[in-house]
């Protein structure tokens, strides 16, 4: 019904440029750690009315990434 977490197709993006780092002979072992910078909050509203839950404040709504109907 909620879901917060990492936006895949940023993380897909950052870990093109790291293979481009590899190709042009960087060593894995050098490259940073990197860590999402990009999160998604979604909210799917048919799920939560199939569950009979009609609380979800219009305010959490209004700030979703998306919302499924």
């Amino acid at each position: 019904m909620l879901s917060f977490g990492n936006n895949t197709d940023a993380m897909f993006r950052r870990a093109a440029s790291y293979i481009d780092l590899i190709f042009k002979g960087a060593k894995p072992a050098d490259l940073p750690v990197q860590l999402p910078t990009k999160f998604e909050l979604v909210v799917n509203l048919r799920t939560a009315r199939e569950l009979r839950i009609e609380m979800i404040p219009p305010s959490l709504i209004a700030r979703a990434d998306e919302v499924i109907e």
